[in-house]
């Protein structure tokens, strides 16, 4: 390498690292918003194609963002404040006393809720719980200016989309057939995980929330809490599910209770989750949307879920990509690098 191709390599280090310094903080938000732009290319596209203008384009697609994203959290936020201001000392009382009658004969589980379920060590965590709800703006707060800076950046990327995308396979170390590949693949792949991840939502939060609507239970405030909780792996539902059987337990009956328990396990975690919710991957991607993605959607399920563990909720997003990403880097290395 020639002295002026070294210097320029050197500002450049110099000004990745300059970057990296003032944009650290965002960079989590700028790599979301990065994915999802990628994963809206092709809406966005057909949008311009009909209306001719980039900026009314930007528009439309940061409103669909937001009712998408924050639409849910805030019905959630305020309609769960008012459910949580019924939850007076009295009728906790009542229900953990209910609780522990039908409890006391089983072996081991008597036990424990005869010392812990009582309502002097609950009711602190139940303030608490109401008080987070309450004061969601403050303490959220980290959340919140996230799921801004995301809408920021995905409304600077959707309208300079073109310019991006050509930036992004020219940054790319590789041959320019193979790194218009390597975008190519990621786009593809993010847009089945998109909306795999807002279907599958719906479907799970549908199917629990018209099962406990049919109870007396807020079928649409439910419904939407599982669907945002299906997103976590392995306990995702379970979180919402066990408070509803317990409460249905001390309030309607052992029989509902179990019933509620044996729909939400076999029906929507195992039936739904394991085994509709790769079908849904696959149909996407094969017939919906005519995808080229090369990840299978096996794959596609496990990085979602992989991703969740390791970054939380903008894991879904980042799981998949990071997977894609790896897998198409493996594949130019394999084709130029096995033989240097």
């Amino acid at each position: 390498m020639d002295r002026p191709k070294i210097f320029i390599f050197i500002l450049f280090a110099l000004a990745l690292w300059g970057a990296y310094t003032i944009y650290q903080p965002f960079l989590l938000s700028m790599s979301v918003a990065m994915l999802l732009a990628m994963a809206t290319t092709n809406m966005s596209r057909h949008m311009l194609h009909i209306m001719k203008s980039r900026k009314i384009v930007a528009l439309v697609m940061v409103i669909l963002l937001i009712m998408l994203i924050m639409a849910p959290i805030f019905y959630v936020a305020t309609t769960g404040v008012e459910y949580l201001s019924h939850l007076d000392k009295a009728s906790i009382k009542a229900m953990f006393d209910g609780t522990r009658t039908m409890t006391k004969d089983i072996p081991y589980i008597g036990d424990w809720v005869q010392e812990y379920l009582r309502v002097e060590k609950v009711t602190p965590y139940i303030k608490d719980i109401s008080l987070y709800v309450t004061t969601m703006g403050s303490k959220g707060v980290g959340f919140i200016k996230n799921i801004i800076f995301i809408i920021a950046f995905y409304a600077a990327i959707v309208y300079y989309q073109d310019r991006f995308f050509e930036l992004l396979t020219l940054l790319i170390p590789a041959p320019k057939e193979d790194s218009r590949s390597m975008v190519s693949e990621l786009v593809s792949t993010m847009e089945v995980v998109l909306y795999s991840i807002i279907i599958t939502a719906l479907f799970e939060g549908f199917l629990f929330g018209i099962f406990v609507g049919y109870l007396g239970f807020n079928g649409l405030l439910f419904g939407v809490i599982y669907g945002f909780a299906s997103l976590i792996p392995v306990v995702g539902g379970a979180i919402v599910w066990m408070p509803v059987a317990f409460y249905a337990w001390s309030k309607m009956g052992a029989d509902i209770a179990i019933v509620v328990a044996l729909y939400s396990v076999i029906v929507i975690s195992i039936l739904a989750d394991t085994f509709v919710k790769p079908m849904i991957i696959k149909f996407i991607k094969e017939d919906m949307l005519k995808n080229a993605a090369k990840m299978d959607e096996l794959v596609i399920f496990f990085s979602i879920i992989a991703g969740m563990s390791t970054y939380g909720f903008w894991g879904t997003i980042l799981g998949p990509a990071i997977t894609t990403f790896l897998f198409a880097a493996t594949r130019v290395y394999l084709r130029y690098g096995v033989t240097l």
